[in-house]
């Protein structure tokens, strides 16, 4: 199998990525990335990328592709609006376009989030962008899967991105206790994404709760 995803520098982009490569089905990585992650393997190829959304000059990366995986996103507050609905919105479906054009039959996973809005009328930028993407990607000739995740845990300790990811992770222990509903650990988020993105799902959108299924690797 052939697989192309970005978003690998980020906490569960790489975490797929180490999947693949650990994975014998998998025969071929294409990795977009900003900038070279240092990063080696026989079966991987980084493809560094200047503008995510015009792939016309790339458009032969996307071709006898299995697998997508779109990881890439930023944190609400890091970047100014119109920057934040161009990374949400313009980047996840300039990807998957060009995919449908070359590789119509193949799978691809979006990592979206929890409360994404598809009547695009949420007054959150988040809820409303990420519905905005699974609505225009849902249009597409591709077999989609929309992941929706709530407080993604990280399992390997890292600096949070700001206040509320700090507060969210010192409050997990609570949250834990209401389920699967709210939060999931960043490995079996991981696990689950790649899960799908070889076997398939039941259906297309994958809430929290809908994640845990799929959190048990499958060879």
């Amino acid at each position: 199998m052939n697989v192309l995803i970005t978003g690998t520098s980020g906490m569960i982009g790489n975490l797929v990525l180490m999947h693949c490569i650990q994975d014998d089905k998998i025969s071929e990585i294409r990795s977009l990335v900003r900038k070279p992650t240092g990063l080696h393997h026989q079966k991987l190829k980084e493809i560094v990328i200047q503008n995510f959304e015009d792939y016309s000059q790339q458009a032969q990366l996307f071709k006898d592709i299995n697998v997508a995986f779109f990881c890439l996103g930023v944190y609400t507050g890091q970047v100014k609006d119109e920057l934040f609905k161009k990374i949400t919105v313009n980047y996840a479906v300039a990807f998957a376009k060009t995919l449908a054009n070359q590789s119509p039959q193949a799978r691809i996973c979006l990592l979206s989030g929890a409360g994404a809005d598809r009547t695009e009328k949420s007054k959150t930028p988040f809820a409303r962008y990420k519905g905005m993407a699974e609505n225009q990607i849902a249009t597409l000739p591709l077999e989609f899967y929309s992941f929706r995740p709530g407080y993604i845990y990280p399992v390997t300790p890292r600096n949070e991105p700001n206040y509320g990811y700090r507060l969210f992770r010192f409050l997990y222990p609570l949250m834990k206790i209401f389920g699967n509903k709210y939060s999931i650990p960043s490995t079996d988020l991981a696990n689950a994404l790649y899960n799908v993105g070889i076997n398939g799902a039941e259906k297309q959108i994958l809430e929290n709760q809908d994640i845990f299924k799929y959190k048990n690797i499958v060879n």
